[in-house]
């Protein structure tokens, strides 16, 4: 063979092999909190076949549906360790390992779906779950954003505050449960999949899960009799994607670029999808002959004052904490010089009574 022909094989087989390494494809295993019977698991699937489709053989992410895998309270550490490289979750879940993971996952009295979006995308939120998540290894995609919840929802009617005390109800959440004690209930913690009985043998007097489409699908039409609005627990929620930190690490920034478009993407789109899912669960309610009881203005103002207590009290618990509130506040009073002028055409939450910024600050600095 001629010097220059050997050469150019050599090149070519060079060119060749870094050709294949760099379109190698890797493949990550991805599980949820959420089974198959909820329907927020068509948010983690629609996240995971959008990424799917924009990394075109860059990565492959093999979805499946929680519990398949392991119980779903043991997605955090296996993702964690690396034993799974991805799981789609609700920050809350993990409120018992640092507090910080509540107001990321939900307000009591605070955000709305649309005060999430806009928080996460302009006013530092996305910052603060990566500071969070990131002391476990992880890296977090914020995914999904959720409106309103349904509210209480029972075989008793809870007509006023009046009628929560002494009440066992199923509420998720750290804080929720303080501002839900503050009124006299009693917190019950239970998975999404044992509500259902729970409310049919009277474990427990009323409950909340998500919004009327999802709790419509999960068959609790079959089980209540009284529904309370608003749903002033949860005003709005965020669900996500926590991924490995060494499995994030090993992408190119082209593709987890392409990852976090696809997130960015699914969170639009969940937001309007589970409007759309909100409107028909209620009309299904309705059809029913579920009985709807809406709380007066006065009993939201004492549930407003209770929840700027607790928001305080756990602010100072944590300076993690605080500082999550500490920016979600400091949105709400920032965002209200141009919200307050579009009444009643606003795409914000529109409140005076917040949380006190200095009180938050002191938290953040004890």
């Amino acid at each position: 063979m001629k010097k220059t022909n050997f050469i150019t094989a050599i090149s070519s087989t060079a060119l060749l092999t870094l050709s294949a390494a760099a379109n190698a494809q890797e493949t990550w295993t991805m599980t949820s909190t959420w089974p198959d019977s909820l329907g927020l698991i068509e948010i983690d699937r629609h996240w995971v076949e959008t990424v799917n489709k924009l990394t075109d053989g860059e990565l492959s992410i093999e979805f499946r549906a929680g519990g398949t895998l392991m119980p779903s309270t043991e997605v955090f550490d296996a993702t964690e360790t690396g034993s799974i490289e991805a799981s789609g979750d609700w920050p809350g879940y993990w409120a018992g390992t640092d507090s910080a993971f509540s107001p990321l996952g939900t307000t009591t009295m605070l955000f709305n779906g649309v005060d999430y979006l806009n928080w996460i995308m302009q006013w530092g939120g996305w910052e603060l779950y990566q500071e969070v998540y990131g002391k476990y290894n992880l890296v977090y995609l914020p995914y999904g954003i959720v409106g309103s919840e349904s509210g209480l929802m029972g075989g008793v009617p809870i007509t006023s505050l009046n009628d929560i005390d002494g009440k066992r109800v199923r509420l998720a959440g750290r804080d929720q449960g303080r501002v839900l004690s503050g009124l006299g209930g009693s917190q019950v913690s239970l998975s999404g999949a044992e509500i259902y009985q729970a409310i049919e043998r009277g474990v427990v007097e009323a409950m909340e899960f998500n919004t009327p489409g999802v709790d419509y699908d999960a068959g609790f039409a079959e089980v209540v009799d009284h529904w309370t609005v608003p749903g002033w627990h949860q005003t709005g929620s965020v669900l996500g994607v926590m991924i490995n930190k060494d499995a994030w690490d090993s992408l190119s920034e082209q593709t987890q670029g392409k990852l976090k478009i696809a997130a960015e993407s699914t969170m639009a789109w969940s937001l309007s999808w589970l409007e759309r899912k909100s409107t028909e669960g209620a009309e299904s309610f309705i059809e029913a002959g579920v009985e709807i009881h809406k709380l007066s203005e006065e009993d939201l103002e004492k549930i407003q004052k209770i929840t700027n207590q607790v928001i305080v009290q756990s602010a100072c618990e944590n300076p993690m904490t605080a500082q999550v509130y500490h920016s979600m506040v400091s949105y709400l009073e920032h965002y209200s010089t141009w919200r307050d002028l579009t009444v009643p055409f606003n795409m914000s939450r529109t409140t005076d009574n917040l949380p006190s910024l200095e009180e938050l600050e002191a938290c953040i600095n004890q």
